[in-house]
């Protein structure tokens, strides 16, 4: 099971049923959420800027990525979320959901060393319990 999970999604239905699958796999102890990429690049910024920011109990072990947001979409901050001022999370692996299946979207994913799967939303507990064998 995972310490802290990070969940960047703008639409809140998918969310909770992303929380609900999740705490009845008891794949995760803990889910932070961010509604859009900006949401999450300001708390990893916020961690960076804390004095612990070596401790990686605070910091998510996974993250579930939306591609299609508002403000900042998924490709957008993963293309921030790999540069230098991110260098201190580059541990933290990515799992792309979403609801297309578009051959282009799963190609340019694989262009990210730190994701390592795209799903269609939503989530499965089969999925998980896939996903715990890739972690």
């Amino acid at each position: 099971m995972l310490d802290l999970i990070m969940c960047i999604d703008d639409d809140p239905i998918a969310l909770m049923l992303l929380k609900k699958v999740i705490s009845k796999a008891i794949f995760s102890k803990e889910i932070i959420t961010a509604q859009n990429g900006e949401e999450a690049l300001d708390f990893f910024k916020s961690l960076k800027n804390t004095p612990n920011q070596n401790n990686i109990t605070n910091q998510p072990q996974l993250i579930f990525l939306d591609l299609n947001m508002p403000v900042m979409g998924g490709w957008e901050f993963l293309d921030l979320f790999n540069t230098a001022e991110y260098l201190n999370f580059n541990n933290i692996k990515v799992i792309i959901l979403s609801s297309t299946i578009d051959p282009e979207d799963i190609n340019k994913s694989k262009t990210y060393p730190i994701v390592i799967d795209f799903l269609p939303k939503p989530i499965t507990s089969l999925m998980l319990d896939d996903l715990r064998n890739k972690i």
